[in-house]
């Protein structure tokens, strides 16, 4: 998933996994969410062995890519 949004502070990516968590209260009030999306993007994936990876840029935006291990 892509996005070019404001990005995440590099403070707050540790922490976007964690259930419930919001990085910005204030503006996560005014969308919605409730901050479990990708804690449990993250328990599926690990689920069946992979992981998820994010890559973000203030003011650029955000990229969260699940991989999956190869099944041959």
């Amino acid at each position: 998933v892509q996005d070019s949004g404001i990005g995440i502070p590099p403070g707050d990516i540790p922490h976007i996994f964690d259930r419930f968590y919001r990085a910005d209260e204030s503006r996560a009030r005014a969308t919605g969410g409730t901050g479990l999306g990708l804690s449990i993007a993250k328990w599926i994936a690990e689920r069946h062995g992979g992981h998820l990876e994010v890559l973000s840029r203030e003011d650029f935006g955000s990229r969260i890519s699940l991989v999956l291990p190869r099944s041959d």
